[in-house]
């Protein structure tokens, strides 16, 4: 994994200023050095630049980046951050057309096989990427970003000139891009947030690419073209067909996401999910005579304080002991305290340039800085409920029939903080309904599905679209703050795009939750592991968190200059962090309630000193 950065015009002429433009590269990629901090590099032709830092996973000595083959003697130019899974096949499909890379990189594969195929490639390309292509002779710059965007692709124009970046730091690097906030930008944070609607940079004029699209900027100007997209298709597999083929197609894609030149770990919570991903992993390490390492994650007195709710019915340690017997592993068990916790907020809104999912986020940045000391590369089990309809509103009539985001399905935990002035020019309501109702337009509904039916199947899509890539999102930005590249094989494109399909009834045969799943995992799962009633990343209970993190709120806005004071009612928040809070109540998701609350406001506050955003609205 790495980071990428650049920007192009396609009539200017970087090269009569030469110094300068290399500078910006080399400050664009040193902000993103944490994505990749074993190798850098840079390339400034007349027309376009490119930056790279690299974290070494495959072909350590002959990976570096930007990358430059030609075809014929015109040049073409990559910069590239992401994984490849189905590198053989690419590089059979090179060899039939007698083209030999140099290199085992999947760097250059990429490239030969975008001159060899053309853009349209880009179908084939199984993995976890984003990634530029600068083709000289053309003067054509194409953006390319994978199918559910595991890996993030920020960019934006300025004066003609588009410039690019992993993530949104590096763009504010480019002379002229600052930090504005308009009356969009606001209702992300405060109508959608954590979430955000996709393609959105939060910032004014700062877009995100799609995930599945691809953007080509020539003379002609830019344009935009999905290349993967959902699709409703009757699902004709028997119960028992489908279960083996979920079964192949799962452990397949674990397998391929093993693939490393440096050694890989698991998360391991005792869940399903992280279960079974850590069960065919060690597994296959050992038929190679190795030993699967594994982490799990737990925090100071949980034990102690611990308070089971609907959304969170279990601890995890209990499970994880059996597991770790189960697969001989090497563990480790980390845990968090609560300061360190509450510290990590700030650092949490540096990796995502934004605020994010409050202490959800900085625990996760603090144990994957701990597994970094050791791992560079590491398999989670995330994405498995929104796949296999995991999560709550699957399930409940509620929720089915809401008629808006079903993590968020009521905006007054949110609205009465604001000030009032503030709330009636955001007009929120609106703006969350219309992010609603354009998603839920974008899947088709198969005749004959009733009301039931669509429901759920739009729910698959909006968790998929919305809620999956929110963790998606956390997932990349507090791996890849401490050079730690997650992979994520429930988020493999033929795996989701079969599961999409799949009717409810075989889903949740029986009532039980995500029933496909653990029938397609038997006999490689201890059965307690099997059937445990889903429990969500863990969470502290323990009261000193809140305290401290109220105590910090206080403190905050009694400061005069404080930017949060024009945004909410200080005196509601001020009560509001008097409260005992409802821990079993999230007003985001199933972890963020009364306490994330605080932290999110937090967050938003550092948020805007930090970056110096200006609001226009």
């Amino acid at each position: 994994m790495c980071s990428i950065a650049g920007f192009y015009d396609p009539s200017a002429r970087f090269l009569a200023r030469q110094t300068e433009f290399e500078h910006i590269l080399h400050q664009m990629g040193q902000c993103q050095t944490h994505r990749g901090p074993d190798d850098s590099g840079i390339l400034l032709t007349d027309r376009c630049g490119l930056s790279h830092t690299r974290l070494s996973i495959i072909d350590l000595k002959n990976g570096s980046q930007p990358m430059t083959r030609s075809l014929g003697s015109y040049p073409y130019h990559i910069v590239y951050n992401g994984e490849i899974y189905n590198l053989k096949a690419l590089k059979r499909a090179l060899f039939e057309r007698d083209v030999i890379p140099k290199t085992t990189s999947d760097t250059e594969v990429i490239l030969l096989s975008y001159l060899t195929f053309g853009p349209n490639f880009i179908r084939q390309l199984d993995g976890i990427f984003a990634f530029a292509i600068y083709d000289e002779q053309h003067n054509i710059l194409t953006l390319y970003r994978d199918s559910f965007g595991v890996k993030p692709l920020f960019y934006t124009m300025h004066n003609g000139t588009l410039i690019f970046s992993s993530e949104l730091k590096g763009l504010f690097r480019f002379p002229g891009i600052c930090a504005e906030l308009d009356k969009n930008g606001l209702n992300e944070i405060f109508g959608l947030g954590p979430a955000r609607t996709p393609g959105s940079g939060i910032f004014r004029n700062i877009c995100e690419l799609k995930p599945g699209t691809c953007m080509t900027c020539s003379l002609s100007g830019c344009s935009t073209h999905t290349y993967f997209r959902f699709e409703s298709r009757p699902h004709e597999d028997s119960y028992e067909d489908t279960i083996e083929k979920t079964r192949f197609l799962i452990t397949d894609a674990i397998k391929r996401q093993m693939v490393s030149d440096v050694p890989i770990c698991t998360f391991l919570s005792g869940g399903v999910d992280s279960s079974l991903v850590s069960a065919v992993c060690a597994e296959e390490l050992k038929t190679q005579g190795k030993t699967l390492t594994t982490y799990s994650f737990d925090f100071t007195d949980n034990d102690k304080y611990f308070q089971a709710n609907s959304f969170q019915p279990s601890m995890d340690r209990p499970y994880v002991d059996q597991m770790t017997a189960f697969l001989h592993s090497d563990h480790h068990y980390l845990e968090c305290g609560s300061q360190v916790q509450a510290d990590k907020l700030y650092e949490s809104v540096e990796a995502h340039d934004l605020p994010c999912m409050a202490d959800v986020d900085s625990s996760l940045l603090y144990f994957c800085g701990e597994v970094a000391k050791q791992h560079k590369v590491v398999l989670t089990g995330e994405c498995a409920d929104e796949v296999f309809g995991g999560y709550p509103w699957f399930h409940k009539e509620t929720f089915l029939n809401c008629h808006t985001f079903p993590w968020t399905p009521d905006l007054s935990p949110r609205t009465q903080l604001l000030h009032p002035e503030l709330l009636a020019r955001l007009d929120m309501e609106s703006y969350v309904n219309n992010a609603y109702e354009s998603a839920i337009g974008e899947i088709p509904i198969l005749p004959g599905e009733n009301n039931t039916e669509v429901n759920r199947r739009r729910i698959g899509y909006l968790n998929i679209r919305f809620f999956m890539q929110t963790l998606l999102n956390r997932m990349d930005r507090t791996s890849m703050h401490s050079g730690l590249e997650a992979r994520v094989p429930f988020a493999d494109r033929t795996l989701v795009d079969y599961v999409f399909n799949i009717p409810w009834e075989m889903k949740a045969r029986d009532g039980i939750v995500k029933n496909v799943l653990r029938q397609a995992a038997r006999s490689l799962l201890p059965e307690e592991i099997l059937f445990r009633k889903k429990s969500p990343y863990p969470k502290t209970y323990h009261p000193h968190y809140e305290k401290l993190l109220a105590q910090r709120l206080k403190a905050v806005l009694e400061q005069p200059d404080c930017p949060l004071r024009e945004l909410v009612d200080v005196t509601a928040v001020m009560l509001f962090t008097d409260k005992t809070k409802d821990y079993g109540a999230p007003w985001y998701g199933q972890l963020m309630a009364g306490p994330q609350m605080i932290a999110y406001l937090l967050q938003i506050e550092y948020w805007l000193r930090k970056y110096k955003v200006n609001i226009i609205i």
